[in-house]
């Protein structure tokens, strides 16, 4: 399975509603790929995402329903994973790794570059943190306020929206800015860790419980 990236012909407004024209056009992926395990909750979030690009950024929607949701990281590179959380990592067409954007749905960002996905001691093999000048360049909108503590249980559906400049992507990757035809490699993710109903989902399935599984990604074409 696949994900074609459309092109937006005029400027995207990340705060547009989802079901606004410039979001409308863009194709949907569901993150419904939930990883069983003892720890996970019963209620399983219903998240989709929607991704297009042009000349100079990538763009990202996501639209979570949730109940539980929880916000408490608020510095850049914080454990974001342990709120209520969406994730896009990303494999440009290099061979310089991956980055994990992760997003708490208070809009607080942790970023890395992963060569190496090896498991140790102190994280990976191989991979560095990015940048403040990087997330400096990173647009991110959150519909939740940026603290939700104590957590909001009860439906609750909110929006995060990112823009990701290329530059970001070639300062680190080396790539180039994509054109039609074409294809990085990539896996989404909702997760929820401390949140008090745990959970684990992704676009593509994934072998265990692991989000950096790079052999689990899947193409993203460039229309």
């Amino acid at each position: 399975m696949s994900y074609l990236i459309k092109q937006s012909r005029q400027p995207v407004d990340l705060s547009a509603h989802w079901s606004s024209e410039i979001w409308e056009q863009a194709n949907t992926l569901n993150i419904d790929n939930f990883f069983a395990t003892p720890r996970a909750g019963k209620f399983k979030p219903e998240t989709q995402c929607r991704i297009l690009y042009d000349d100079k950024a990538l763009h990202l929607l996501f639209k979570v329903k949730d109940r539980y949701v929880k916000s408490v990281a608020t510095q850049f590179n914080d454990s974001v994973c342990r709120d209520s959380c969406v994730e896009f990592f990303v494999q440009p067409d290099t061979d310089q790794g991956y980055i994990n954007f992760e997003f708490n749905c208070g809009g607080t960002l942790l970023a890395s570059l992963v060569k190496d996905a090896t498991r140790t001691e102190h994280g990976f093999a191989d991979y560095y943190n990015l940048l403040p000048e990087d997330a400096a360049e990173i647009t991110i909108f959150h519909t939740m306020p940026s603290v939700v503590d104590p957590e909001r249980v009860g439906d609750t559906e909110w929006r995060l929206g990112a823009s990701i400049p290329f530059t970001v992507f070639q300062r680190h990757t080396g790539c180039e800015t994509p054109r039609s035809g074409a294809i990085w490699r990539a896996n989404l993710y909702k997760c929820g860790d401390q949140t008090s109903n745990p959970h684990w989902a992704s676009w593509q399935p994934v072998s265990e419980l692991n989000f950096h599984l790079p052999q689990c990604f899947k193409p993203l074409q460039f229309d």
